[in-house]
């Protein structure tokens, strides 16, 4: 997993997102897949999102992206959505009229899920929980200090 950066931080925030095309048409062909891609990569260079992965389906799609801690999961997905149906839209014009009567070209609804390094809940529970120093070891270093008088 790539390290993301801005100028005062540096991330690791990876997100897995799916989102299908309007009424589940089975529009994603090669050209269009193609221009999608190309979005993008106009996105990624525009907005600093990272593109890891993109996977087509014929009416819907997966991408595996990364984006800065200012950007919400929520804003993420809404940049990539509205930019690449612009980009279909604008090269394609006949879905518009044929296909997808009503101007979309997704669906409202969305997946987003995020991904770790940790692959699951219990294995980051039990890290956060084993961060502590042991509580005998806590105590004893405070009788000993109060032995100094500090």
């Amino acid at each position: 997993m790539e390290l993301g950066k801005t100028s005062h931080c540096v991330y690791k925030i990876r997100y897995h997102i799916v989102t299908a095309v309007k009424y589940r048409k089975l529009l994603l062909t090669p050209p269009i897949e193609k221009c999608i891609k190309q979005a993008l990569k106009g996105i990624s260079e525009r907005y600093n999102i990272i593109i890891d992965e993109v996977g087509f389906d014929q009416d819907h799609i997966h991408i595996c992206c990364g984006a800065k801690p200012s950007y919400s999961p929520t804003s993420v997905i809404n940049i990539v959505k509205s930019i690449t149906a612009k980009q279909v839209f604008k090269q394609f014009p006949e879905l518009k009229k044929k296909e997808l009567w009503g101007g979309e070209f997704w669906s409202d609804g969305k997946y987003i899920g995020t991904i770790g390094e940790a692959s699951n809940e219990e294995v980051i529970k039990k890290y956060i929980r084993n961060q502590a120093v042991n509580r005998t070891e806590d105590q004893q270093r405070v009788r000993q200090l109060k032995l100094f008088k500090l």
